[in-house]
C-alpha cells in the first residue's frame, strides 16, 4: 500500500509521523523507537516482570506500535519463554498500516516485523508466546469491554496526544476505566508530567510517582519526562516538593467527561471554566516561585 502519512525522521534514527487532526506528532523528535524503551518499556520494569512464565500488556493508543515493539523484544531479550497476552487500542487503523512499512519498519527484528503487520492487517497476532489483539475505535468505547472482562495488565503504555489536544483521553471517567484494567502491582506509564492529568490518575484511585530524567539529560524548564502510577503503593519514584505543590494549583483542576462520549471540545471548554473560577493558585505563581521558565 501507498504510505497516507509522511514518515518524519527523528534523532536516533527511527521515523514517526506529524497528524494533522491532532497538529502533534506521535513521539518526540528526540527518537521515536528509544521513547519507546526509555518512557515505556523501562518505565515499567518490564525486564523484572519478563521473569516469570506469563505477562500482560495494554497499550492505550497503539499508533506505530512502537510500544508494543519495545515491550516484546525487551521481554522476550530476557526471557524468550515468557507467554505474552496484548491489547492495544487504536482510533485510526491507516496508522499502524502505514508504519508496518519501510523505512519504519525497518528499526525492528524480522520477528517483530511480522508481528506488527498482522497486527496492522488482521487486528491479531497469534504465536505459542503471544497472544495480540487490536483493537480499533473510540478507546473510551473500546475499553470498557476489556475493563467488564477482567482483563488485568501488569504494564499499561498510556500514549494519547497531549491533554490540551485530546482531552477526553485524559479524563479521571477514562483513567478510572484504565485503573480496571491494571493489575495489582501492576504499572501504567505515561510521557506526561501535566498536574491535570497526575490529579485525574489520584481521582480515579491510582497512586503516583514522577518519572526522573535522564541523568544530564533535560532543558531547564524540565523536572520530570511522564508520570509512572500504580493501584498500590509500590516503590514508585515520588513526587519533589515542586511536583506536589503543583498539584494545589489551578493546573491540577481535572478533565471530566461523564458520559465518556463528550465532544473534546465540550471536555475543553468545561476544563477552561472550572480553571476561570477555581481560587487555587496559579499555575504562573507557582512557576514564579520555584524559578520555572
Amino acid at each position: 500500500m501507498a504510505l497516507s502519512w509522511t514518515p518524519q525522521r527523528t534523532d536516533d534514527g527511527s521515523f514517526t509521523f506529524f497528524s494533522e487532526e491532532f497538529g502533534e506528532a506521535f513521539h518526540s523528535s528526540r527518537g521515536a523507537r528509544a521513547e519507546a524503551f526509555d518512557k515505556f518499556a523501562e518505565a515499567t520494569k518490564l525486564v523484572e516482570r519478563a521473569k516469570g512464565d506469563r505477562l500482560q500488556l495494554l497499550d492505550v493508543c497503539y499508533g506505530l506500535g512502537y510500544n508494543t515493539a519495545a515491550a516484546l523484544e525487551t521481554v522476550w531479550a530476557t526471557n524468550p519463554q515468557c507467554c505474552v497476552t496484548v491489547y492495544g487500542l487504536e482510533l485510526d487503523p491507516t496508522v499502524p498500516e502505514a508504519a508496518t512499512q519501510p523505512p519504519l519498519v525497518d528499526v525492528w527484528t524480522p520477528p517483530l516485523r511480522s508481528i506488527l503487520q498482522e497486527l496492522a492487517h488482521a487486528q491479531q497476532s497469534q504465536r505459542p508466546e503471544l497472544e495480540a489483539h487490536l483493537l480499533i475505535g473510540d478507546a473510551r468505547q473500546t475499553i470498557q469491554p476489556l475493563a467488564q472482562s477482567g482483563f488485568q495488565a501488569d504494564a499499561i503504555f498510556f500514549d494519547p496526544f497531549s491533554p490540551r489536544r485530546c482531552p477526553q483521553l485524559w479524563t479521571v471517567e477514562f483513567f478510572a476505566q484504565v485503573a480496571q484494567c491494571l493489575a495489582p502491582g501492576g504499572i501504567l506509564a505515561t510521557y506526561s508530567r501535566a498536574a491535570s492529568v497526575r490529579r485525574a490518575m489520584q481521582l480515579a484511585g491510582l497512586h503516583i510517582g514522577s518519572m526522573p530524567l535522564p541523568v544530564g539529560d533535560g532543558l531547564p524548564h524540565e523536572w520530570s519526562q511522564g508520570t509512572v502510577a500504580s493501584l498500590d503503593v509500590v516503590d514508585l519514584p515520588p513526587l519533589s516538593p515542586m511536583e506536589q505543590e503543583h498539584l494545589q494549583t489551578r493546573a491540577a483542576i481535572p478533565y471530566r467527561d461523564l458520559t465518556l462520549q463528550e465532544s473534546p471540545e465540550a471536555i475543553a471548554q468545561r476544563h477552561q471554566q472550572e480553571q476561570a473560577a477555581s481560587s487555587l493558585e496559579s499555575t504562573s505563581s507557582w512557576r514564579r516561585r520555584w524559578n520555572i521558565r
